[in-house]
C-alpha cells in the first residue's frame, strides 16, 4: 500500500504544497494544508474499511471485495491516463500565494480527500485492508508516508531557505511533466498484487 502514498500526492496536491511552501505565512499554511490532509485521508480511509468489512462478511469471501478494489485501480489507471496532458496547473492555484491557514486546512482536506484518483486510492487502502482482514491500524503507514511527501516543499523551505525558492520550481515542472507515469507504474504495481488472488 506504502506505493499509493505517491499517486495520492501526484499532481495538483503536490503543486499546491510547493506554492503553500512559498507563501508569506509558509509554516502555518503547509502545517494547515498537511493537517486538513490528514484529516479527509483518515476519513474516507476508515469508512472505506468498515463498509468493506461488512461486504465481506455478507459475500462470505474476499472475491467480490477484491473484484472492486481492482476495478477501483483500474478506473484510476484510465484517468490518469486521460489526464495525462493536463500538465498545466488549475486556474485556482494562483489564488495559494495570498492563503490564508483556514484556506489551506480547507484546501487539504478536499483535495486529498475528495478528489476523484485520491478518493479511489483510499477506498482502495481501506477495502483491501478489509479484505484482508488486517487491522485499520495498517493504514498508518500510507498516511504517514503520504503526509510527509506532502511535507517535502515546507521541510525544504525549513532546511534551504532561500536557495528553495530556486529548487522548488524545479521540482513542480518535473511533477508536472512525469507524474502521471509515475502513478501508472504504481497502480500497475498495485493492480498485480490484487489480481494474483484470481488466479
Amino acid at each position: 500500500m506504502l506505493p499509493l502514498a505517491i499517486v495520492m500526492v501526484a499532481g495538483p496536491q503536490f503543486l499546491s504544497a510547493i506554492f503553500l511552501a512559498t507563501t508569506e505565512r509558509w509554516r502555518a499554511n503547509s502545517l494547515a494544508y498537511v493537517a486538513g490532509a490528514a484529516v479527509s485521508i483518515s476519513l474516507v480511509v476508515t469508512i472505506a474499511y468498515l463498509l468493506g468489512g461488512g461486504v465481506r462478511d455478507q459475500a462470505g469471501s474476499s472475491g467480490a471485495l477484491d473484484a472492486i478494489i481492482l476495478g477501483l485501480l483500474l478506473l484510476a489507471m484510465v484517468r490518469v491516463y486521460l489526464k495525462r496532458e493536463e500538465s498545466e496547473p488549475p486556474e485556482w492555484m494562483g489564488k495559494l500565494t495570498t492563503a490564508s491557514p483556514r484556506f489551506s486546512f480547507r484546501l487539504g482536506f478536499l483535495l486529498l480527500g475528495f478528489f476523484p484518483t485520491d478518493i479511489i486510492t483510499s477506498v482502495s487502502v481501506g477495502s483491501f485492508l478489509a479484505t484482508n482482514e488486517a487491522p485499520l491500524t495498517d493504514a498508518l503507514g500510507f498516511l504517514v508516508v503520504t503526509l510527509a511527501l506532502l511535507a517535502i516543499p515546507s521541510l525544504t523551505v525549513l532546511a534551504f531557505g532561500k536557495r528553495a525558492e530556486a529548487l522548488l520550481p524545479n521540482i513542480r515542472n518535473w511533477m508536472n511533466d512525469n507524474a502521471w507515469i509515475v502513478n501508472e507504474v504504481v497502480l500497475a504495481f498495485f493492480v498485480a498484487i490484487v489480481g494474483r488472488n484470481f488466479l
